[in-house]
């Protein structure tokens, strides 16, 4: 998969955006910069909520969340939300979001139709000369008893399946500080009154969010875990083939703990026997180091290592919501590098105030929104 394509009329902060992401680029890697303000955490979020959620019923709920107070406000019927065109390894699909009002719909069809029953429908356009196609992912009345649909045009076939295909192959990361758009609104907008357990009950919706959203991952300490996980797969993998194979077991547990190893410049994991936990030696020196005793920069170059390695993200797009925060300007530059190599057959789309970490590509590969960085970030 590769996201070839953004286009966003209006949205937030977003206006007449219209980004290309080359799929003939090496790496595959592209920063996407602007100043503070210029929409890039609403951009990459609405990317994610979109191919994300249209294709499971289950996630419709974060796109409303992602579109409160986002409507029809013309003649026509009809507001775009967003144009993406996705290369599914063999042609590039066109996918136009846009919600619109029931008599938008019976003008284009031109006849009625059971919503019950009804959930995508083609016709022919004979201005465009070619068949239209429509995917009905919800419908919605606003306070204001407008009653419209939220939908899906596409130029091909079997909508649902690659809707779902979409959805497991589209990631987003990012800082547990960050503001998601798509919880709840209310709950979004109590952080910034003054009641008690407006923080907690935030921090809650992004938790639950983590569980009913797999493509969605924070940077945070509890990330430990997946370390910790990663290790009982290693153990049990090697256990399945000692038993497969009459004692002759696999290197799983210690491939895994020399790739680690590797990562951390001059510190050795040391994992509890029974699993339970990990802990971390200097090199040279026995003095014991608990997760909270390392950088935040890190854990964080750990954790997201294993996520990608542990849920094996391959040929996906991967959002990352300035991925630089806590790394050194030296580990800037190279994470471009780590994840090249981390997840080679990956699309990566990061947001950024990174110099250093723009210069590790080509100017072309840099992105931009307004309003834009200087000009120094492409030198």
């Amino acid at each position: 998969m590769h996201l070839q394509r953004i286009q966003v009329p209006d949205f937030r902060a977003l206006k007449n955006v219209d980004i290309s992401f080359e799929k003939e680029f090496t790496p595959r890697i592209f920063p996407l910069g602007s100043q503070n303000g210029g929409g890039k955490s609403t951009l990459l979020q609405l990317i994610f909520i979109l191919l994300h959620c249209a294709g499971n019923p289950d996630r419709v709920g974060f796109i409303q969340n992602l579109l409160h107070d986002f409507e029809v406000n013309d003649e026509s019927g009809k507001r775009t939300l967003a144009i993406i065109d996705i290369w599914d390894g063999s042609k590039t699909v066109q996918l136009d979001f846009f919600i619109c009002s029931e008599s938008y719909i019976l003008k284009l069809r031109e006849q009625d139709y059971d919503d019950d029953e009804i959930k995508s429908v083609s016709f022919y356009e004979e201005k465009s000369e070619k068949y239209i196609n429509l995917c009905f992912i919800y419908s919605f009345q606003t306070a204001q008893n407008f009653i419209g649909r939220f939908i899906c045009q596409f130029d091909g076939d079997e909508i649902f399946k690659l809707l779902i295909e979409l959805s497991n192959k589209i990631f987003l990361t990012a800082h547990i500080s960050q503001i998601f758009l798509f919880l709840q609104p209310d709950n979004r907008k109590s952080l910034f009154k003054k009641q008690e357990n407006n923080q907690t009950n935030y921090y809650q919706q992004i938790k639950t969010a983590n569980s009913k959203l797999p493509g969605f991952f924070t940077y945070d300490f509890l990330s430990i875990d997946i370390l910790i996980e990663a290790f009982k797969k290693a153990r049990d993998d090697d256990f399945k083939q000692a038993v497969e194979q009459r004692g002759n077991y696999a290197n799983n547990y210690v491939r895994l703990l020399d790739e680690l190893n590797n990562l951390l410049s001059n510190k050795k994991i040391n994992v509890q026997p029974d699993l339970s936990g990990i802990n971390f030696k200097i090199d040279g020196d026995e003095t014991e180091l608990y997760p909270e005793d390392l950088s935040h920069g890190e854990l964080k170059r750990l954790c997201i290592y294993m996520w990608l390695k542990h849920n094996k993200i391959e040929d996906a797009t991967v959002l990352m919501d300035e991925l630089e925060i806590s790394f050194h300007p030296d580990w800037q530059y190279q994470i471009v590098r780590d994840l090249e190599e981390w997840g080679a057959t990956n699309q990566y789309i990061l947001a950024t105030h990174s110099y250093e970490l723009c210069n590790a590509v080509t100017p072309a590969h840099v992105k931009e929104l307004d309003p834009k960085l200087q000009a120094r970030t492409i030198q």
